[in-house]
């Protein structure tokens, strides 16, 4: 792959061109970690698409394609968890927030996946999976 090119979907990329290393996905894999502590703390994903903002567009394209999927599953959950939210009060929001819930850590999990093949993620741009 030539540098000015744009990552094919899930190319393998195995190391930086001309620095004989990988890259560090380090940042990257800390977002998804984030993404998937909200769980928990509630507010980590905050922190998460922020560090994603920060550095998105510094990395080789692969890493970037990253960033951008982490930025664009922040937003979508936001947008699904704000609709499901306001179906509480009919009550199918509930198992609503449910799957959104499984959404969240499917795309976690392929995110953590194709940073370990050190690839894009697959279907960057999908409302779903």
């Amino acid at each position: 792959m030539r540098q000015d090119e744009t990552p094919i979907e899930g190319e393998v990329v195995k190391e930086e061109k001309g620095s004989g290393k990988a890259p560090d996905t380090t940042m990257a894999m800390v977002v998804y970690a984030l993404y998937l502590a909200s769980f928990v703390l509630g507010f980590t994903s905050l922190i998460g698409v922020v560090i994603a903002y920060v550095y998105k567009g510094k990395g080789p394209k692969w890493l970037d394609e990253h960033y951008r999927y982490q930025i664009r599953t922040f937003w979508m959950g936001f947008l699904y968890a704000a609709v499901f939210s306001l179906l509480t009060f009919i009550l199918i929001g509930f198992p609503l927030l449910v799957a959104l819930a499984v959404w969240l850590i499917i795309r976690c999990v392929k995110g953590f996946k194709g940073l370990q093949e050190t690839r894009a993620p697959s279907n960057v741009n999908t409302w779903l999976f």
